[in-house]
C-alpha cells in the first residue's frame, strides 16, 4: 500500500450542494484540486459562471448546476443527471444552508453586543422558521436520499454532510431556527450512518465553528466582528474555506474508509472555551 494514495480521490464523481461560495466553494475546490470531478450545485446562476470558469482555468473539472435543494424532484433529477453522465456517484457534500435574518444578539463590537427585537423569539415568523429549516434540515434529508440510491446498489460511497458548532452549543448571533436544522442534521447523519454502514457508505459531518461566509447575512466578513470574535477562540481567528481542505479530501477518500457516524468539529478550538 502507498500511504500517499490513501486521500487520492482522481477521477472520482463529486456533488456539492451550495458549492459556489464560502464553505461548499472550499469542498468543491479541495476535490477538482485533487483530480475529482465536481459538480456545484446553487441557487445563483452568476456564481456558478463566474467560480467555474475561474476553476476551470486552472485546468479543473468542474461544472455546475442551478438546483434548489427544496425543489426534491428537481435536486433528484440533477443528482440523476451527474451519476449518468459520469458513470458513478462516489461523494456527495450536502452542505447547502442559509439563515435569513439576525439572532436576538448582534455580533461583538468595542465589548458589547446589542439585541435585536427582530431576532427574538416573538418577532420569529413562521415564514423564516419554515424556510430555515426546509433548506438546513429537509433539504440535507433529500440530498442524503439522492445518494442513497445511486451508492447503496454499487456498495460504495462517501457522505458528508454541513453541520455547525451550533448543533451542540447556542450562538444568539444566529437564528434559532438555524441551530435548531443543525442539530436535526447531525442526528440524521447518525442514523443515516447506522442504516448504511453494511453498505460500505460512509455518512460524517463537517462541524464548523466562526467561518467567514455569507450567513447571517455576512456580518462575519466584516474585519471589526472578525476582530471581537477572534479574541473568544483559542487560535485567535476566525475561519476561512481554505481551512476545510484537509478534512473534506480526508472524509471524501479511501483515508476515512472506516471513520463513519461522526460529527468533526473544526473551530480553532472555540468549542473548548476561552484558554486566555
Amino acid at each position: 500500500m502507498i500511504i500517499s494514495e490513501l486521500f487520492g480521490v482522481r477521477g472520482y464523481s463529486v456533488i456539492v450542494t451550495g458549492g459556489a461560495s464560502g464553505i461548499g466553494l472550499g469542498y468543491v475546490e479541495a476535490l477538482a484540486s485533487g483530480g475529482a470531478r465536481v459538480t456545484m450545485f446553487d441557487l445563483r446562476e452568476d456564481r456558478i459562471t463566474e467560480e467555474t470558469t475561474r476553476l476551470r482555468s486552472s485546468g479543473l473539472e468542474v461544472s455546475g448546476k442551478v438546483v434548489d435543494v427544496t425543489d426534491h424532484a428537481a435536486l433528484e433529477r440533477a443528482v440523476d443527471e451527474v451519476a449518468a453522465e459520469h458513470g458513478r456517484l462516489d461523494v456527495v457534500f450536502a452542505n447547502a444552508g442559509i439563515d435569513p435574518g439576525p439572532g436576538f444578539l448582534g455580533a461583538w463590537v468595542g465589548g458589547e453586543r446589542p439585541r435585536f427585537a427582530d431576532g427574538a423569539l416573538e418577532k420569529y415568523t413562521d415564514e423564516r422558521w419554515n424556510r430555515t429549516i426546509d433548506v438546513n434540515l429537509n433539504g440535507v434529508f433529500a440530498t442524503l436520499r439522492a445518494a442513497a440510491r445511486h451508492m447503496r446498489p454499487r456498495h460504495s460511497g462517501r457522505i458528508i454532510v454541513t453541520t455547525s458548532l451550533a448543533s451542540e452549543r447556542c450562538e444568539p448571533a444566529i437564528g434559532t431556527a438555524y441551530m435548531v436544522a443543525k442539530a436535526g442534521v447531525a442526528h440524521l447523519v447518525r442514523n443515516v450512518a447506522l442504516e448504511l454502514a453494511t453498505y460500505n457508505i460512509t455518512v460524517n459531518a463537517i462541524s464548523p465553528g466562526m467561518f467567514v461566509t455569507n450567513i447571517g447575512g455576512g456580518h462575519l466578513k466584516d474585519p471589526a466582528v472578525q476582530s471581537e470574535f477572534a479574541r473568544m477562540i483559542p487560535m485567535h481567528r476566525l475561519g476561512l474555506p481554505p481551512d476545510m481542505y484537509g478534512l473534506a479530501l480526508f472524509l471524501a477518500s479511501p483515508a476515512s474508509a472506516y471513520v463513519t457516524g461522526q460529527q468533526i468539529a473544526i473551530d480553532g478550538g472555540f468549542g473548548l472555551g476561552s484558554a486566555d
